[in-house]
């Protein structure tokens, strides 16, 4: 019965290790391969930067200091979003490479505790066997 439920519980979490890396896989390959598109012109990085409700919200004063600020970093985020989509290739070989070394954790915990389940089950003689009685 503890053997099902070990690995039970253990391929649980494999497959919700699969879904956290497959999801994330997903959402990082979008942003990398849609940097491009950012580098484009700077209407679409006003847009990203700020959202219009919260310019709404915000004193004109700082809205002046923070784009200045953006536009002093616009090369260096113009030469990164330049870059960024090249390394769409490297980002699935990270997450393969990262959901690998999970799985292979998780695999190995799993049988670990597959070998203590069984080592207490050979010392205790296993459930129905009567227990020696501790003498004083």
């Amino acid at each position: 019965m503890f053997y099902a439920i070990n690995w039970f519980l253990s391929l649980a979490l494999l497959a919700l290790w699969s879904l956290a890396c497959w999801a994330l896989h997903a959402v990082t390959v979008w942003v990398v391969s849609s940097a491009g598109a950012l580098a484009g012109g700077s209407a679409v990085a006003d847009v990203i930067l700020m959202p219009a409700w919260l310019k709404a919200w915000m004193p004109p004063e700082l809205m002046g200091q923070w784009e200045a600020l953006v536009s002093s970093a616009g090369p260096i985020v113009q030469a990164v979003l330049e870059a960024v989509p090249a390394l769409a290739g490297a980002v699935t070989f990270l997450a393969w490479a990262l959901w690998g070394l999970g799985a292979v954790v998780l695999v190995a915990l799993a049988a670990g505790i597959h070998i203590l389940i069984a080592l207490a089950q050979r010392r205790g003689g296993g459930p129905g066997t009567p227990q020696a009685a501790l003498a004083r």
